[in-house]
């Protein structure tokens, strides 16, 4: 096989079984929501209130590599696609859109990937590096998890349409706004871009399988650390959470941005946020509450956001957290 049919196959193969990987997950999903009427849990990874089990952090961590890891590895494995086999002058088309036209892009690439903020925390490292953009990889990075149809499609089964409705608008809203504001804050920030994966030392005739495998080890090396450091620390957070904390929800404005910022650090397996917001309604809790963590809980999480600031700093990903926090904490608020 030529190298240029390599270049082609490759990325094909990656794709194709992910989708395939993803479909079959969302429609088993789907198809037991529609004939039950609700969603199942995971309380050994992230619950609420009677649903938490009494497991440590480190339980949590276990269990919840166990639930995304075909998923992240199908992540690594793009990033390193990424960068081994776009060039970055394909990238370069991205410098003369506008910020509207990229950022539809960059959420048109996202959305049919279906994986969760920590998952696709690969494919905007590479995203980053190669095209040397924040924008459409913050957008391709807010889109994977926000507009992901299943989750979608299960919050307009499961929820009032009003709460459903405002989740789209605030993902549609992340995924077009903050990528273009963060990168207007944040002119001066420059990435060294790659060419076509290889590393800076690596020869321009290199075989491609070996450009990405050293692909695959450098986008490892950039993201999987910071994901652990921040599962960890996200699940440290769950277990302090003092019993009870969600059994009654206290005022209804203070409920909404306690949820808020909760959501932000929080690391959540796909559609966790569906089940985990259904429990705060019936705990009492205001339906902005709701809103605010079905939107911010898989929008971005700890691990992500050291993801962005291994590549970016931690200006921008304070910044990108802060983004998230607000347009959760309105969207709560509007939702009453």
């Amino acid at each position: 096989m030529t190298d240029f049919m390599k270049k082609v196959v490759i990325p094909l193969l990656i794709v194709c079984a992910l989708f395939v990987y993803k479909a079959n997950s969302s429609i088993k999903v789907l198809r037991s929501t529609w004939s039950s009427g609700t969603i199942a849990a995971r309380p050994e990874v992230v619950a609420f209130g009677g649903q938490a089990l009494a497991l440590n952090a480190v339980d949590r961590f276990v269990n919840y590599f166990a639930v995304i890891w075909p998923a992240l590895a199908f992540g690594v494995l793009i990033g390193a696609a990424v960068r081994t086999f776009v060039s970055p002058g394909w990238f370069a088309g991205f410098a003369i859109k506008k910020p509207v036209t990229a950022q539809l892009t960059a959420g048109l690439a996202g959305a049919p990937l279906m994986l969760c903020s920590c998952c696709v925390a690969p494919v905007f490292t590479s995203v980053a590096e190669t095209s040397g953009r924040l924008g459409p990889a913050l957008g391709l990075l807010l889109a994977s998890p926000v507009l992901n149809p299943a989750a979608l499609a299960l919050t307009f089964m499961l929820f009032d349409s009003r709460i459903a409705a405002i989740r789209l608008v605030l993902a549609l809203t992340a995924v077009l706004v903050i990528g273009p504001v963060i990168e207007r804050l944040f002119r001066d920030v420059r990435y060294e871009k790659s060419r076509n994966g290889a590393l800076p030392d690596d020869p321009v005739d290199e075989n491609v399988l070996s450009k990405f495998a050293k692909s695959l080890a450098a986008v490892s090396f950039r993201t999987i650390p910071a994901l652990i450091v921040g599962v960890v620390v996200s699940m440290l957070i769950v277990e302090s959470l003092p019993a009870g904390f969600f059994a009654s929800p206290g005022a209804r404005v203070a409920a909404i941005l306690i949820t808020a910022t909760l959501a932000v650090p929080l690391a959540l397996p796909t559609f966790l946020e569906i089940p985990l917001s259904l429990s705060l309604l019936a705990a009492g809790f205001p339906a902005g509450a709701a809103v605010a963590l079905l939107f911010a809980g898989p929008a971005i999480n700890l691990p992500s956001l050291l993801s962005i600031a291994r590549v970016s700093g931690w200006k921008i990903a304070a910044m990108v957290a802060v983004l998230v926090w607000v347009l959760a904490a309105a969207g709560g608020l509007l939702a009453g």
